[in-house]
C-alpha cells in the first residue's frame, strides 16, 4: 500500500469503514501530538513539541478512519542507506486493528522506493516488529546519528529500548566493526 492510499473494512458492529493513509500535513500536527504525547506521558515514547513536529512534518504519516486521525508513523533519514521507523503510535482505541501494520508497510514503501538499504526502530514491543520481518540487533550497530534523540531521553542512563532492524536488500550485512554505525553492502565476488 502506498502513501495516500485507502482500504475498507468493519467495525465490530458490521459498520463499514474508510481507513486512508496520507503523508502528514501541518494542520495534523496537534492531533499528531495529541496521540504521540498520550504516549509519551506513559513513559513509551519520546515527547514531541510544536516545532519538532513542525520541522519533521514531511517525516509523518497518517492514518485516518473516516477522517479522524487514529494512527501515525515516521520515516527519518539518518544516512543515504538506512531509515529509522519512530514515533509509531495508534489510537489505544484502535490497537490490534491493523492500523500499526499498514502504517510501516507504508514507510517500508517509501524507504523501498528510495532506495534505502535497511530500516530501524527502538521499541517496546518487538513482537509486533517480527511480525514485520524485523530481527533484533545491538543498538551499537545502529548509526550514531540514531542516538542523538537518546540524550534528550529520560531513560538514557537506562534505556529498555529493543534495537530491531529490517534488511530491504538481500545482500545488507551491518558493519562487522560494532560502534561504528555504518553499514556495508556485500557485492557478489566477481572472478578475473
Amino acid at each position: 500500500m502506498t502513501a495516500n492510499a485507502q482500504c475498507t473494512g468493519e467495525t465490530e458492529t458490521g459498520d463499514a469503514t474508510q481507513l486512508t493513509v496520507r503523508k502528514a500535513r501541518i494542520g495534523d500536527i496537534h492531533e499528531l501530538l495529541h496521540l504521540i504525547n498520550g504516549y509519551a506521558a506513559n513513559g513509551i515514547m519520546l515527547p514531541r513539541t510544536e516545532f519538532e513536529m513542525s520541522e519533521n512534518i514531511r517525516d509523518f504519516t497518517v492514518a485516518l478512519l473516516d477522517g479522524r486521525l487514529v494512527g501515525c508513523g515516521a520515516l527519518h533519514f539518518y544516512t543515504p542507506t538506512i531509515a529509522e521507523v519512530r514515533s509509531l503510535a495508534v489510537d489505544p482505541a484502535m490497537k490490534t486493528s491493523g492500523v500499526g501494520r499498514v502504517l510501516v508497510d507504508v514507510l517500508e514503501g517509501e524507504a523501498r522506493e528510495n532506495e534505502l538499504h535497511a530500516i530501524f526502530a527502538f521499541t517496546y514491543v518487538p513482537g509486533f516488529f517480527r511480525k514485520l520481518g524485523f530481527k533484533e540487533v545491538d543498538r551499537g550497530e545502529l548509526p550514531l546519528k540514531a542516538w542523538k534523540d537518546c540524550l534528550r531521553c529520560p531513560k538514557f542512563q537506562a534505556c529498555d529500548e529493543i534495537a530491531v532492524l529490517k534488511p530491504l536488500r538481500s545482500h545488507f550485512v551491518l558493519d562487522p566493526e560494532p560502534g561504528l554505525g555504518s553499514i556495508l553492502i556485500q557485492l557478489p565476488q566477481v572472478r578475473r
